[in-house]
C-alpha cells in the first residue's frame, strides 16, 4: 500500500494525539487541505485567519500537549508568524505545515503571486527560522527521516516545528523508511551529581520552596511535581506565568509569587526570604524580577539543573523529578503561609460592579476541572490571585504577551477538551483584535461562557504609561453583548450588565442554560483592583492617576 508525503506526516501527528488542524486553505495548500479532510482520522478545523489558526493551535497544544495548522506559502505563513513566536517563547509544540509553490515552479525563479516577485523562493523558510526548534522542505526521498527528526526536535525542545511542502511533492509517494528517535536519557554520572548537590542545598536550608514551572505541564509532568511536593513535605508556590502546574487546593500551597509587581504578602515575604527556593523550570520575566538571590536557588530546566551558580548538564527534567522523589528526605518542620484567594465579593442590587465586586465572583463561579483562558491585560493580575479549584487549570500567555491571543487560543483550548467546561475572560481591547473566532465556537457546537471586560479602553496601557489619557488607549466602543448572533451563534445567552445584581443574574443563567454564555462587564473607565494600583505605582513611580473617574 503507498502513502504519500503528507499522508505520512498526518499519520505521525496522530501518533501524537493531533486529531485537529486549525489553518486557511490556499492554492499552494490544496494538497495538504485535501488529505486532511479525507483522513478520516483528523478534522480540519476553518479558522478566521491565519493568526488565529496559530492562536488557536497554541490553546490546543496547551491542552493536548502538541498542536498543528495549516497555512499557504508566503502571506498565509507570515500571517501565522505571531502566533508561532508565541508558541515558540511559551515552549509549546506546534506544527506548522505550509504549502509552497512547486519545485520546477521554484527553479524556473519567475514572478509567482504570493511572493515578492524576484525569484527568491526561500525568503519565508528564512524567516520562520527564529521561531522554530528544526524545519525542512519536505520531499519523498526525505519524508520519513526528516519527520522523525521535526517529531524529536519538537518533544526534546518543545517549541515549533516548519514543515514545508511543495505542491508537486506533497503527494508523491513516500520513498524509504525511518524508525522513530528515542528521547535522549540523562547522563548518569551528571544526573546523580545534580541530586546530590540539590539534596545539600535543601537540607541545610531552614526554610525552603518548591516552584513549579509551565513547562512540567508541557511535558506531561503534573504527577510527578505533585508526587515530589508530597514526598518533600515542603511548601510550594507559583509565579503569575506558571498558575496551576501545582494543584492550588493542595494544603502545601501557599499561594502566587509575583515579584515586585506584587502587593507584599505573606506569600511575597515567605518566598523571598527562603534559604532555599527549588524551582522546576520556573522562570522569571521582567514583570516578576523580585528580590531573590541566586545563590540561594535551584531551577531544573528542561536539560540542565543549576544549583546556585553551578550547571549540571545533560539530565532531563523527568529523570531529575524522578531522582529527587526516590531520594530526597521528607521535611515536616518547614510551614507556610495560607493564601487568602481574592475574598468576600462587594455590592448587591442596583450597585455599580466594581472590581471588588467583579474579581470575587469570577473566583467563585470557577468549578473543578475547569479550563480558563485568561487575556494578559488588566483583568488578569487579580485573576492571578484567586484560588483555582481542584483540576483546573488557567492559562495565559505572560511572556510573549500578545493582545488577543486568548479569544482563538480559547477556541483551540475546547475543540481538543469538549467535554470539559471553558471560561474566557479577556477584555475588550484584546477581544477586538481576534474576535472573529467567536463564530467558530457555535460553528462547532462548543458552548464556552466568555466574559468580556469592558472598562472604555485599553486599562491595563492606561495603567502602564505616564499619561492614561493619550488618546491611543482609547477604542472604539461596539455592542459586544449582540456579537454571538451576528457571528453565528444565535441560540447563545447573552448579557450586558453594569449593576451587581444583573452579574449575579448572568452568572446564575451562564450556569444553568445550556449553551454558549457571552456576557459583556461594564464598568468604569479607570475602575481597577489594588493589583493594578501597585504595579501601576511600581512601573510609573511618581505619575499619578485619579482612579475615580
Amino acid at each position: 500500500m503507498t502513502i504519500t508525503v503528507i499522508q505520512y506526516v498526518l499519520g505521525r501527528l496522530r501518533d501524537l494525539g493531533i486529531t485537529d488542524i486549525f489553518g486557511i486553505p490556499g492554492d499552494f495548500s490544496f494538497p495538504i487541505n485535501d488529505a486532511i479532510c479525507n483522513d478520516k482520522n483528523i478534522r480540519w478545523i476553518g479558522c478566521c485567519n491565519e493568526l488565529n489558526a496559530a492562536y488557536a493551535a497554541d490553546g490546543y497544544a496547551r491542552i493536548r500537549g502538541f498542536g498543528a495548522l495549516c497555512t499557504t506559502y508566503g502571506v498565509g505563513e507570515l500571517s501565522a508568524l505571531c502566533g508561532i513566536a508565541g508558541s515558540y517563547a511559551e515552549n509549546l509544540p506546534v506544527f506548522h505545515l505550509v504549502g509552497i509553490p512547486g519545485q520546477a515552479m521554484m527553479e524556473s525563479r519567475g514572478k509567482v503571486h504570493h511572493t515578492l516577485g524576484n525569484g527568491e523562493f526561500d525568503l519565508f523558510y528564512k524567516m520562520s527560522e527564529p521561531v522554530a526548534c528544526a524545519r525542512a522542505i519536505m520531499t519523498p526521498e526525505n519524508c520519513a527521516s526528516e519527520t522523525e527528526r521535526l517529531i524529536a526536535a519538537a518533544c526534546y525542545n518543545r517549541q515549533p516545528v516548519y514543515m514545508a511542502f511543495p505542491l508537486d511533492y506533497a503527494t508523491m509517494q513516500v520513498l524509504g523508511q525511518a524508525e522513530p528517535i528515542p528521547t535522549p536519557l540523562s547522563d548518569p554520572i551528571s544526573l546523580s551529581a545534580a541530586v546530590d548537590a540539590m539534596i545539600a542545598m535543601l537540607s541545610e536550608a531552614n526554610t525552603a520552596v518548591i516552584m513549579p514551572g509551565n513547562i512540567t505541564s508541557r511535558l506531561g509532568l503534573k504527577d510527578q511535581v505533585m508526587a515530589l511536593i508530597n514526598s518533600s513535605g515542603l511548601p510550594c508556590a507559583t509565579i503569575a506565568s506558571d498558575k496551576t502546574d501545582v494543584d492550588e487546593t493542595h494544603p502545601n500551597f501557599i499561594g502566587i509569587w509575583s515579584g515586585r509587581l506584587g502587593i507584599p504578602d505573606a506569600t511575597q515575604t515567605f518566598v523571598e526570604g527562603a534559604d532555599c527556593i527549588l524551582g522546576l523550570g520556573a522562570y522569571m520575566t521582567d514583570f516578576f524580577f523580585g528580590k531573590i538571590d541566586r545563590s540561594k536557588t535551584i531551577n531544573i530546566e528542561l536539560h540542565a539543573v543549576r544549583v546556585g551558580h553551578a550547571v549540571f548538564r545533560n539530565v532531563q527534567m523527568a529523570d531529575t523529578l524522578a531522582e529527587l522523589i526516590r531520594r530526597l528526605p521528607k521535611r515536616t518542620d518547614v510551614k507556610g503561609p495560607t493564601p487568602i484567594g481574592l475574598g468576600e465579593p462587594e455590592g448587591k442590587g442596583n450597585d455599580p460592579i466594581t472590581a471588588h465586586a467583579l474579581y470575587p465572583r469570577w473566583e467563585r463561579f470557577l468549578k473543578p476541572n475547569d479550563i480558563l483562558i485568561q487575556e494578559t491585560g488588566s483583568s488578569a493580575f487579580p485573576m492571578f490571585c484567586a484560588r483555582m479549584p481542584k483540576g483546573s487549570v488557567f492559562h495565559n500567555q505572560l511572556l510573549w504577551a500578545a493582545i488577543g491571543w486568548a479569544t482563538p487560543a480559547a477556541f483551540g483550548a475546547a475543540i481538543a477538551d469538549p467535554k470539559r467546561r471553558l471560561v474566557l475572560i479577556t477584555g475588550e481591547g484584546a477581544h477586538q483584535m481576534t474576535v472573529q473566532e467567536v463564530g467558530q465556537f457555535g460553528r462547532y457546537g462548543l458552548k464556552p461562557i466568555i466574559f468580556v471586560l469592558n472598562n472604555n479602553g485599553y486599562l491595563i496601557e492606561r495603567v502602564l504609561c505616564k499619561n492614561p489619557d493619550m488618546e491611543y488607549n482609547d477604542i472604539t466602543q461596539w455592542r459586544y453583548h449582540q456579537l454571538p448572533a451576528a457571528l453565528g451563534c444565535s441560540d447563545w445567552f447573552t448579557a450586558r450588565v453594569t449593576t451587581c445584581g444583573e452579574l449575579d443574574a448572568a452568572l446564575a443563567r451562564a450556569e444553568s442554560s445550556g449553551t454558549g454564555a457571552y456576557i459583556e462587564v461594564v464598568t468604569k473607565k479607570y475602575d481597577t483592583h489594588p493589583t493594578m494600583k501597585h504595579i501601576h505605582e511600581v512601573i510609573a513611580g511618581n505619575v499619578r492617576i485619579n482612579w475615580d473617574r
